[in-house]
């Protein structure tokens, strides 16, 4: 019995210096967070960490200062994490606080509003909370008026492209009928111009038939001339 006690004490003796160690990691993160030495600090709140995985003050601690260092989608997914868990109030309102700011230096300004939302049912006095909760929905209506405009912008600019096409077609199209135009006025004037040379082919036949029957019709006469009655 005696050798059990002292196995739990020592068990015991152990389980405290762990949790003093990371409690004095959390501390040094603190200091140096408070001198903006944000890198540092996350570099002792990871150590906190490894000895103790559960902790959740250095899990939230952590989240600050990757959040500081403008990292959002790690500070999102630790706030993320830790909203899920079964805490006092006040800690859960700072959780969801933390986490609606994350969302919204994301610009995921619905989720952000939802963790605003959280973040006052666990604390409705909060006047922070309050004022992002107001600017995360005048970002969202900006964001959705944004989201309009372009959508307006690319029907516009697919009216334009349709018109530019459709002008250009027209213009192929008129480029077309004028080379056959072209083409089928430079077909009548070789057409004219070809029955010029065969009319004055004929008109040269003609005075050579004309030349020939002269030469027949002296030889006619010279062999009349010729005989003798």
């Amino acid at each position: 019995m005696k050798a059990v006690i002292f196995i739990i004490f020592i068990l015991l003796f152990s389980f405290q210096g762990f949790t003093q160690k990371d409690v004095t990691l959390i501390r040094k993160g603190n200091k140096l967070y408070d001198q903006g030495k944000f890198k540092e600090a996350e570099m002792d709140y990871r150590k906190a960490l490894e000895v103790n995985k559960e902790s959740d003050k250095g899990k939230f601690n952590l989240g600050t200062a990757v959040y500081q260092e403008k990292n959002f989608n790690e500070s999102t997914k630790i706030y993320e994490e830790l909203a899920g868990k079964q805490l006092d109030k006040s800690t859960k309102a700072k959780i969801y606080h933390n986490f609606g700011n994350s969302l919204l230096e994301s610009k995921q300004y619905e989720q952000s509003i939802a963790a605003y939302k959280n973040a006052l049912l666990n604390e409705p006095s909060d006047r922070d909370t309050k004022y992002n909760l107001e600017y995360a929905k005048q970002m969202l209506k900006k964001q959705q008026q944004q989201q309009q405009q372009n959508q307006q912008d690319k029907k516009q600019d697919k009216k334009d492209q349709d018109k530019k096409d459709q002008d250009k077609q027209k213009q192929d199209q008129q480029k077309k009928d004028q080379d056959k135009s072209q083409s089928q006025d430079q077909n009548k004037k070789i057409s004219k111009e070809d029955a010029e040379r065969m009319l004055e082919a004929l008109k040269n036949d003609e005075k050579k038939t004309l030349a020939k029957l002269k030469k027949t019709q002296v030889k006619a006469q010279k062999v009349v001339i010729e005989k003798d009655w």
